[in-house]
């Protein structure tokens, strides 16, 4: 083993040594520092100068003066390669106690195999006394990285067995100084609680994890009596199991036990992030018509009876005609009974819901041919823009809020697309559709030229709106709603609206503006102070952007400069999600809510541009 340091030497370590420690040579001028030498020559290294060494090609693009990359080989491959980068201490000391006066570099991961990179992730992580402010956010920073993204290249299994294996080191090196193996088995502790944190309820059906929590824990119990030390690691991952009893409460001899009696209880090891499941929210379409739906907002404990009650009332019609159908993709329907569930998050064959009559036609013809539309009343007009932009936004928030950071990661990179790992973010990508659609099939829908108008300056008003509550992401969906062709070109319609509403329309198009890589977006988002709700589209393109621009593996190892652009643009998530002004939502009234709760959708871009025509021919 060797590491190619780019400044003339080379050292390697004797065979009793190959599966020890990893030491690492940071700048030429160290060399000649006693302690080095010593501590070199103390672990049996030999050093040998190359005359005609030169780096390897990968870092030729590394920029800037000073900039060294480090490449550790094992039998003649490249195993992990690491970046200098400079870094202002604040800390006075090292771990070991030696001052940092001339050690402002440290070394970043540039590529390596997984199981390098997590091993230099434990040597580089800092705990409590030994953190310094700087060096401590750049080690939790890269703990953070792998976190986010070790899926990629590691499965949750691999990480498990090599997690235990760095936690119990010392039974297959069998010596290691009592110090340094505490020190190590505390980073291994640190790490889990990081990851069973960050990850909540991502972990909760893996039987692996389970088992492998089981059986650190039993480590940890037995190393405390040698370790006195692990006893504050050992209460913060009792918490983290949710514990009902402390380890005091029994005799050695029966600890074991009572944790495998307690874990095998229906209770998850990790905290869910997300609401209960009895009151979480699905959307659910039931179509009312060959070319539109009506999207709900509902509970997934909700049966055909109740759901049936609330498309009635969207729709007035009498309830006692209708009957809900579940239609399949080759047309065979069924009726649904009152107390039928409408919710399952079992796999079944796709299908459709329908509001009928009973004789199981729609309630709607086609909206080409429906002679209702024009009585058919605006109730939007009647609501405060106001609060129309608070529902929306609420509605948004509990979403975005439920988003886990790595559903970017599982939607980025298509792993186990159907083990429903992006249900939340997927379902504000359909919002965000469907408000768009919703902005178009309202105003298409109004036959009355001075309604419309109005329907045009309420749609702007509450893009505005959502924009000062910082939802960007209905504000997106309501502008590009109205630039739509269906709607933008119905030129009588515009024209009548007042100079100070297309003023305000004009200011919103600029936010976007897709020039300059949306700088307008960019700019004004990053005034906004947390919480808010981005343009969901533009960000998963930028990690699309990231992912396809860049190779995952390069030469057999993890690109994780790569990983750590994707992890970077996904933090952005946690940034927007917090609450720093402490403030509660805004609370909306039951019929703002129904409004925005219940969207008649057009999902038919040929009916939508018939409906244009209709209203405004064709000159």
């Amino acid at each position: 083993m060797s590491w190619d340091c780019g400044l003339k030497y080379l050292f390697s370590l004797p065979p009793a040594l190959q599966q020890g420690g990893v030491c690492a040579l940071r700048a030429q001028d160290e060399l000649s520092r006693l302690e080095m030498v010593q501590r070199l020559a103390k672990d049996g290294c030999r050093f040998l100068q190359n005359q005609n060494y030169r780096l390897p090609d990968r870092s030729a693009g590394a920029q800037g003066e000073g900039a060294v990359r480090v490449c550790l080989k094992e039998r003649g491959q490249d195993v992990l390669v690491l970046q200098r980068v400079s870094s202002e201490r604040t800390s006075p000391q090292t771990a070991g106690g030696v001052k940092e006066e001339d050690s402002d570099k440290r070394y970043v991961v540039v590529s390596g195999t997984p199981h390098k990179i997590l091993e230099h992730l434990l040597s580089d992580l800092r705990l409590d006394e030994h953190q310094g402010a700087t060096d401590g956010k750049e080690a939790e920073m890269l703990l953070d990285d792998f976190l986010l993204t070790y899926l990629v290249f590691m499965s949750t299994h691999d990480l498990c067995q090599a997690l235990l294996g760095h936690y119990c080191t010392k039974r297959c090196r069998g010596k290691e100084e009592g110090k340094e193996a505490l020190y190590r088995k505390r980073k291994v502790l640190h790490l889990v609680c990081q990851w069973s944190s960050l990850y909540k309820d991502f972990l909760r059906e893996e039987e692996h994890v389970k088992l492998f929590m089981k059986t650190l824990y039993r480590y940890v119990l037995e190393d405390v009596y040698e370790f006195p030390t692990l006893e504050k690691d050992l209460k913060e991952f009792q918490k983290l199991l949710r514990r009902r009893h402390t380890v005091d409460d029994y005799s050695p001899h029966h600890k074991n036990k009572a944790l495998f009696q307690q874990l095998s209880l229906k209770e998850n090891c990790v905290q869910l992030r997300g609401a209960p499941s009895e009151s979480r929210e699905v959307l659910c379409r039931v179509y009312v018509s060959p070319d539109s739906y009506l999207s709900v907002r509902t509970r997934p404990t909700l049966v055909a009876q109740e759901l049936l009650s609330i498309i009635a009332h969207k729709m007035e019609k009498p309830e006692e005609d209708m009957v809900l159908v579940s239609q399949s993709y080759n047309g065979e329907k069924l009726v649904l009974q009152p107390h039928d569930s409408i919710y399952s998050e079992s796999p079944a064959a796709p299908s459709r819901l329908i509001a009928c009559r009973k004789d199981l036609t729609e309630i709607l013809p086609p909206l080409t041919e429906c002679t209702e539309l024009g009585q058919r009343p605006v109730r939007l007009l009647g609501i405060n823009t106001w609060d129309v932009a608070v529902a929306l936004t609420n509605c948004d928030w509990i979403l975005f809020n439920s988003i886990h950071e790595q559903e970017l990661i599982y939607y980025t990179f298509n792993r186990q697309a159907s083990s429903g790992h992006t249900v939340a973010l997927e379902l504000l990508l359909q919002r965000c559709n469907e408000v768009q659609q919703w902005v178009m099939s309202e105003i298409l829908l109004c036959s009355s030229l001075a309604k419309r108008v109005q329907l045009l300056k309420k749609f702007i008003k509450i893009a505005a709106h959502c924009k000062a509550q910082r939802n960007l992401n209905s504000s997106f969906a309501i502008i590009m709603g109205l630039n739509t062709a269906a709607v933008s070109r119905l030129n009588q319609t515009w024209e009548k609206v007042p100079g100070k509403f297309k003023k305000l329309f004009s200011e919103l198009e600029l936010l976007t503006d897709p020039s300059l890589n949306h700088k307008a977006y960019r700019d004004a988002f990053r005034k906004m102070k947390p919480p808010k709700i981005p343009f969901m589209p533009l960000l998963l393109k930028d990690i699309t952007f990231i992912h396809e621009g860049n190779k995952t593996f390069h030469d057999n190892l993890v690109n994780f400069e790569k990983l750590h652009m994707i992890a970077d643009t996904v933090r952005l998530i946690r940034h927007c999600q917090t609450d720093q002004t402490g403030k509660q939502p805004s609370l909306d009234s039951p019929d703002v809510r129904a409004s925005v709760h219940y969207l008649h959708i057009i999902d038919n871009q040929q009916t939508l541009f018939e409906l244009s025509h209709r209203l405004e021919p064709r000159a």
